[in-house]
């Protein structure tokens, strides 16, 4: 028997930008996904781990290459509240909180940064790249915490552009991600179906060309758009 359906916010944009990529990456494994160990994709790692040890317990200096992005720490340290750092939410089809590797395991998905204060909370994401706005990130970033701390009924769900030094903030009650569910089940219910079909069509794009690993792909290394 395969393992029950399960998504995340990378997952399922993945799946969008190729579902046969998604398939051979994310979930038969049988491609590495390409880094180059100087390109934004190993950057962007490394930035998080580092923030990770300067916000940790342990309070690891950031590294010179990274010391302008000591404002964001201390930043984040000023703030009230309880601290929580990457910290791991999963959540049931019915929007309740479980454990990441449950039976009943729906969504994974991971908070960067986290601020409990009473019924209010912040969760934030790093960013690393050019700003882009992607509100149903933020939306599946405050139902983790709706749904794991019952006290909260208002979260600031937000993007920090370290490169940008900006922010891209949005305020959510419960009622308002309750609005907004409808439109994120269809795109995941297409993920689904996928899943349960085995059905992963190639979709060329720009990406092929350089950025993918699957090799065995008709469309590997052509270019497109």
């Amino acid at each position: 028997m395969g393992k029950d359906f399960a998504w995340s916010f990378s997952k399922l944009k993945n799946f969008e930008t190729c579902p046969l990529r998604h398939e051979q990456v994310d979930l038969k494994k049988n491609f590495a996904e390409k880094q180059d160990p100087d390109g934004p994709l190993a950057w962007g790692n490394r930035v998080h781990t580092s923030l990770a040890e300067a916000l940790g317990g342990t309070n690891v200096p950031l590294p010179p290459e990274m010391a302008t992005y000591q404002k964001w720490v201390d930043c984040i340290r000023a703030g009230p509240g309880q601290l929580l750092v990457e910290q791991k939410y999963a959540m049931t089809r019915d929007l309740q909180k479980c454990s990441w590797f449950g039976n009943s395991t729906w969504y994974r998905g991971i908070g960067d940064v986290v601020l409990l204060a009473g019924s209010r909370a912040l969760i934030a994401d790093w960013k690393t790249g050019k700003v882009k706005e992607d509100s149903v990130q933020l939306i599946l970033m405050a139902q983790c915490i709706f749904s794991h701390y019952p006290a909260v009924q208002k979260v600031r769900s937000e993007f920090v552009w370290l490169a940008e030094d900006c922010t891209t903030p949005a305020w959510y009650t419960r009622q308002d991600i309750s609005n907004e569910w409808s439109a994120i089940l269809a795109r995941v219910n297409a993920l689904e179906h996928a899943y349960n079909t085995k059905i992963y069509p190639a979709t060329p794009s720009r990406l092929c060309r350089q950025y993918c690993p699957v090799t065995t792909c008709a469309h590997h290394g052509k270019s497109f758009g």
